[in-house]
């Protein structure tokens, strides 16, 4: 700060004496500075509409009334904390103390102590005006489990809030405040977004209010982990905590998505950041508003990317689609005869280059309809009808050897056990399958396997036992990928096993 000052002045300074040796009279004993005809300023810089640069001026000013603060109270009681501490830890400590800590109140484990009164947690978030009666669209995660909702308008006042609902699948929650008259947005339409264009978030992050970032799209139609029903806008827009539930609009000034997530490894904007489309946030909304709940349809499939060497062992000209690994046997799929390592192309006429592109067109698909799906089987595309469902709340030449014998592992290195009944009713497997209880360098570790997975196929034939793994591994061809069904967990996947020519 001591040489802000400084610098303004010596600014000034040269300024003022700049104006004297130009305009003002002689000194006496110094001749006069001979004028000269000063070079014109430079033009004024275009406006942004005439550079070609949105007017984020004026989306500000029309739209800042109708983003609002949403702050929530949530009471936690005293004993809610105390199921995660070790037995004997003694009332009121924390989890996971450091070996000192622990050792110190070694002598107080299992005596009574007072209870901790309950605790207050708050959270602060956005949301913005959809209707002039007073409902709000906000995230799921900024009120869930809140005991109570206070609304902050843009003239500082505070109202209480009612959920209408919520749906954690989308991350989408409306509100309601008893209002009249208030100022609200415009929903745009997020499916026709590019990549490249100009976009703008305004929101609360850290509770600093109105706060207006800008930047553009960076990807459609994305998938995340946490995400599954969502193809999420991808944006290089500054987004923090506290924006989350805030409007994302577009250079028309209407909104084209809910800001949701960001992908930071600080907690902090790191570059990337991910909004709801508002057309999904809209069709989760109306339900809401109908129902509480919302309905979504189910095909009852566990699916995964294609990758090239998939698609080759598959017979597919290129990585595209979404691999079948699990069919719910009461499921519509099964029903309508989807088999796993089915490639599933489109969806009613929709293109399937990605295996996340799917869920979002089933969970938007209402209950009871009928839609053709084009499946990749045989190496030949096929139709097949399938009628959706609603998804329910949770919802040497020896090639391999049984680990009990003296075998060697064999060209794919791995050493695999014959399932006992325990095993099988854990995973939830009726026949077939091989555990996998060691991997060494090899096809089947380049292919991905790990020691604890089943492996059910090879090439499309079902593995019973490990003499049956051997004798299918035998008559693989040589540097082909062909698809290893392996089940992991609760998921099943394809992977691509290829035996080196």
């Amino acid at each position: 700060m001591r040489y802000q000052v400084p610098l303004m002045v010596v600014a000034l300074a040269a300024a003022v004496f700049l104006g004297s040796a130009i305009s003002g009279p002689a000194i006496s004993g110094i001749a006069p500075v001979a004028t000269t005809a000063l070079p014109a300023p430079d033009p004024a810089p275009a406006s942004p509409a005439s550079a070609g640069l949105p007017d984020f001026k004026t989306i500000i000013k029309r739209n800042q009334a109708s983003v609002v603060n949403i702050s929530t109270r949530q009471e936690i009681r005293a004993d809610a904390g105390r199921r995660g501490q070790p037995p004997g830890m003694a009332p009121g400590l924390p989890p996971g103390l450091p070996p000192g800590m622990e050792e110190f109140f070694r002598p107080f484990r299992g005596m009574p102590g007072p209870m901790p009164g309950p605790r207050q947690a708050n959270s602060l978030g956005s949301g913005f005006i959809i209707s002039a009666d007073g409902e709000i669209l906000t995230n799921a995660h900024v009120v869930d489990g809140a005991d109570e909702i206070m609304v902050k308008l843009a003239d500082n006042s505070e109202k209480p809030a009612k959920l209408i609902g919520l749906d954690k699948a989308s991350d989408v929650a409306l509100l309601k405040i008893d209002a009249k008259d208030l100022p609200v947005v415009r929903l745009g339409d997020s499916s026709s977004l590019e990549v490249g264009d100009w976009v703008l978030a305004i929101g609360s992050p850290f509770g600093l209010e109105h706060t207006a970032t800008q930047g553009i799209v960076s990807a459609v139609g994305r998938s995340l982990p946490d995400g599954n029903y969502v193809p999420f806008i991808q944006t290089d827009v500054a987004v923090n905590p506290g924006n989350s539930g805030g409007p994302l609009f577009n250079i028309k000034g209407e909104v084209v998505g809910i800001n949701s997530q960001i992908y930071s490894r600080s907690g902090g904007y790191m570059g990337l950041s991910f909004a709801i489309p508002v057309n999904t946030a809209s069709t989760v909304a109306r339900q809401l508003a109908a129902n509480g709940r919302v309905e979504r349809g189910w095909l009852g499939v566990g699916i995964q990317n294609v990758s090239g060497d998939l698609a080759k062992s598959f017979g597919l000209d290129k990585p595209t689609g979404a691999l079948v690994g699990q069919v719910d046997k009461a499921g519509p799929a099964s029903k309508a005869g989807l088999k796993p390592g089915d490639v599933i192309l489109e969806f009613n006429g929709r293109p399937i280059s990605q295996s996340g592109e799917l869920p979002p067109l089933v969970g938007e698909t209402r209950p009871g309809t009928k839609v053709e799906l084009t499946v990749w089987r045989d190496k030949k595309a096929r139709e097949i009808n399938v009628t959706v469902a609603e998804l329910k709340p949770a919802e040497d030449e020896i090639v391999a050897s049984n680990a009990d014998s003296d075998q060697k592992p064999g060209i794919l290195n791995v050493q695999v056990a014959a399932l006992t009944p325990e095993q099988r009713e854990q995973a939830g497997i009726e026949a077939g399958g091989v555990l996998v209880v060691g991997v060494a360098a090899g096809p089947a570790a380049r292919a991905g396997v790990n020691a604890g997975d089943i492996i059910l196929q090879v090439g499309g034939q079902a593995v019973g036992s490990p003499q049956e793994l051997a004798g299918l591994a035998r008559k693989l061809p040589k540097g082909e990928p062909v698809p290893l069904l392996i089940q992991r967990d609760e998921a099943r996947l394809f992977l691509p096993l290829t035996i080196a020519g």
